[in-house]
């Protein structure tokens, strides 16, 4: 077992990307006797939380908490993690470090991440809020498993605001696999019907 060496300026000398320097760490030579049952990962994984480095702790606190509605279970001078209900972090904002750069378009790395919502009336709510900001919507996607709205936070990152239909409606291939799609998506009609804004009837 090895120790790993600390990189970071980060508070408490902790590199996220490579964690505490006084954890251990096996080494390859370690498990190589290990046999594993499956080599996938468990089908209850998913995305815990996403960590942005900000250029504005502030205003990109503002987008995340007061736009989009997330609330702060966190927060320091440099550092802010929100959640959307009781979990402890769904999103972390950190100004770590030097001063961050916004990346030049094209460049090699987030090109978006995606916030689930249980449901059509609770992506509304968001979309409106959005709206009701002057926060500029990039557009909106249906992919038969679910419905997307796109936008960009404050430093240019891609933000998707998305509600999945139910397992068994999603469009299938011959073979059983996802047909996922692109397809349009009438999110003013959704918005009117959430909200019984007859004003915004579709005109289809």
């Amino acid at each position: 077992m090895r120790r790993r060496a600390a990189t970071s300026s980060a508070p408490g000398g902790n590199d996220p990307l490579s964690g505490h320097p006084e954890s251990r760490l096996p080494s390859a030579d370690d498990v190589g006797d290990v046999v594993l049952e499956s080599r996938e990962i468990s089908e209850s994984a998913d995305v815990g939380h996403v960590n942005l480095r900000v250029t504005d702790l502030g205003r990109s606190l503002a987008f995340y908490r007061d736009v989009l509605g997330l609330h702060v279970t966190q927060q320091d001078a440099e550092s802010v993690f929100l959640a959307a209900g009781e979990y402890h972090h769904h999103l972390a904002l950190n100004v770590w470090g030097t001063a961050a750069k916004v990346a030049p378009p094209g460049t090699a790395g987030l090109h978006h991440f995606a916030l689930r919502l249980p449901d059509a009336r609770a992506l509304a709510e968001v979309v409106v809020r959005i709206l009701q900001a002057r926060h500029r919507l990039q557009g909106a996607t249906d992919h038969g498993v679910n419905i997307a709205v796109y936008l960009l936070d404050p430093d240019g990152n891609g933000v998707e605001l998305m509600a999945d239909r139910p397992q068994a409606e999603w469009p299938r291939r011959q073979d059983g696999g996802i047909a996922m799609r692109v397809d349009p998506l009438d999110l003013t009609a959704l918005v009117a019907d959430a909200f019984k804004i007859d004003s915004l009837a579709s005109d289809g």
